[in-house]
């Protein structure tokens, strides 16, 4: 019969390594408790200040050539100053529009056939356009537009629909997602745009 040997008594040394070993894990998994609480906060930021001021928008369609191309990306800030120039995005219809401002409330447009717009009886300088067109035009001109609305029109005249046609009209405030101010894509592009 084989006797029992009782357990050996562990070193002071092996006591000491097990116990740095246990406080190393303890430290690790608070590190990384916080480290993913961090992340998770910075993100839930990040999704509320892109959601709520600065929202970020991929460019569609072709209605804002040259200043603005397909697949771009933007960022746009909420505000309720609009100046003619200024580019916007707002809701039409279920989707995101971005067109240019020409005018505002009270303001008398006008377009000539070829495509020259007055506004208050005065041309309209017009640098970011590539060519000039009537287009899409079903409204009576001269049009006055209506208080809390502002008037608005794509760069590529001869396609965009936009403020000239009853189906888009003019656009109110509550339509408004906000002003276009800088494009981050693509990168050797990135930039204000105006």
């Amino acid at each position: 019969m084989k006797k029992h040997r009782p357990p050996e008594m562990p070193q002071i040394e092996q006591l000491e390594t097990e116990l740095k070993r246990e406080k190393y894990k303890r430290r690790y998994r608070s590190v990384l408790r916080s480290t993913v609480y961090t992340l998770i906060t910075v993100a839930a930021m990040a999704v509320l200040a892109a959601t709520l001021w600065l929202p970020v928008l991929r460019i569609y369609g072709s209605s804002m050539t040259p200043t603005l191309q397909e697949g771009e990306i933007v960022f746009s800030v909420k505000t309720d100053d609009f100046e003619p120039g200024d580019i916007v995005a707002f809701y039409y219809n279920n989707k995101i529009l971005v067109k240019r401002v020409i005018c505002g409330p009270g303001d008398w447009i006008d377009i000539t056939e070829d495509g020259t717009v007055y506004v208050n009886s005065t041309a309209i300088d017009e640098p970011y356009l590539k060519e000039k067109a009537l287009g899409d035009c079903n409204i009576e001109l001269p049009y006055q537009v209506p208080d809390g609305k502002i008037f608005v029109m794509g760069d590529h005249r001869s396609t965009s629909v936009d403020s000239r046609n009853t189906s888009v009209g003019c656009v109110a405030q509550e339509q408004i997602v906000g002003k276009i101010i800088f494009r981050v894509w693509p990168l050797k592009q990135l930039g204000s745009v105006e």
